[in-house]
């Protein structure tokens, strides 16, 4: 899975024409590997590899659609109740102060694939931000995304 950079503009390219996304729900690579939380029959949720926080999560379905409108009655529903299962889990297993959930759509709104929508859920602490991200460029996380992925994994409701 190389190619694989927040900055590019340039689409992932596994030879197959599938996202990153599609590859990491359906490539058959181990989940401890790939850091995927949960695999639903339309959905599916995975660590974010460029996280703002220790425990930052992505939900998102398995086919990649770039609109809310692009999802399926199914899609939609899982989707959401996916969401609610990873507030939960974050919860559950981190016990943040509070919890960010957002969608970016489009590139014009941030969003790094923008053919493959995804619900982005953020742990947040009070004072969990600094001047490191802004001025070097650089996220400091006090926990190693193998670490979180295990707590929330454990943390998931059944």
């Amino acid at each position: 899975m190389s190619g694989l950079n927040e900055e590019s503009d340039a689409p992932f390219d596994d030879g197959e024409g599938r996202t990153l996304f599609e590859v990491l729900a359906d490539g058959g690579h181990p989940d401890d590997e790939t850091l995927v939380l949960q695999r639903g029959p339309t959905c599916f949720a995975v660590m974010n590899a460029y996280p703002y926080t220790s425990g930052h999560l992505m939900v998102l379905p398995r086919r990649a659609v770039g609109e809310l409108a692009e999802l399926t009655d199914d899609e939609h529903a899982e989707l959401w109740a996916t969401v609610r299962d990873a507030v939960a889990a974050v919860n559950s297993a981190l016990e943040p102060g509070g919890v960010n959930v957002g969608v970016n759509l489009g590139r014009a709104a941030g969003a790094g694939i923008p053919g493959h929508l995804h619900v982005h859920v953020v742990p947040r602490w009070s004072g969990d931000t600094n001047f490191t991200t802004t001025v070097a460029n650089v996220r400091v996380l006090p926990e190693a995304l193998g670490e979180s992925w295990r707590r929330l994994r454990e943390a998931w409701p059944a």
